[in-house]
Formats: structure tokens, C-alpha cells, sequence
């Protein structure tokens, strides 16, 4: 159901009925789960997380570890920080 890149990916699903009798699958949210930071990234004009995301992580839909490490619920939140922290990747970023 989810991209093997995706926070969601090994979170259970489960069936949940409407109260029009439709039925959906769904999951709980993901918790936040911060990563060990290599370094910051100070914001400039343009900046945008699956930018960082490419540059730093080499994959832009990772833009969601860019929010857990930051502590930030969702992308908009991280729009006003003046730095954004960076996690480690595997390859040692």
C-alpha cells in the first residue's frame, strides 16, 4: 500500500467503516522518529524540503525524515525555522 521509502510503510492498516457503510483502509499516523543530525542547513529563498531532501538524503520523498528530525508535525512547520537539522543517512551524510 505504501512506497518502501515511506514512513508509513511498516504500519499496520486496518478496515474502517464510514457512516455511509463505506469501507476504507486505513492506518494510524506515524510517530515522529528523529534521526542522529550530521549537521544545518541555514534557510535561504527557495528552499524547499524535497529540495534538502535531494541534496541531502539523495531522495526528495524523504522530505518526512527532514520533519521527525526537526521535531515538526508537518512540512510547514520547518517553513520558518531559521535552520533545519540534518540526519545521518546509512551512507554516512
Amino acid at each position: 500500500m505504501f512506497a518502501p521509502n515511506s514512513r508509513y510503510y511498516k504500519l499496520s492498516t486496518t478496515t474502517v467503516t464510514l457512516p455511509d457503510g463505506t469501507k476504507v483502509i486505513a492506518t494510524r499516523s506515524a510517530l515522529p522518529n528523529p534521526l542522529q543530525l550530521a549537521g544545518y542547513h541555514r534557510h535561504v529563498t527557495g528552499d524547499r524540503l524535497d529540495l534538502l531532501a535531494a541534496r541531502y538524503l539523495k531522495d526528495p520523498t524523504l522530505f518526512w525524515q527532514l520533519c521527525d528530525s526537526n521535531n515538526a508535525p508537518a512540512p510547514d512547520a520547518l517553513a520558518a525555522a531559521d535552520l533545519t537539522g540534518i540526519p545521518k543517512t546509512s551512507g554516512g551524510a
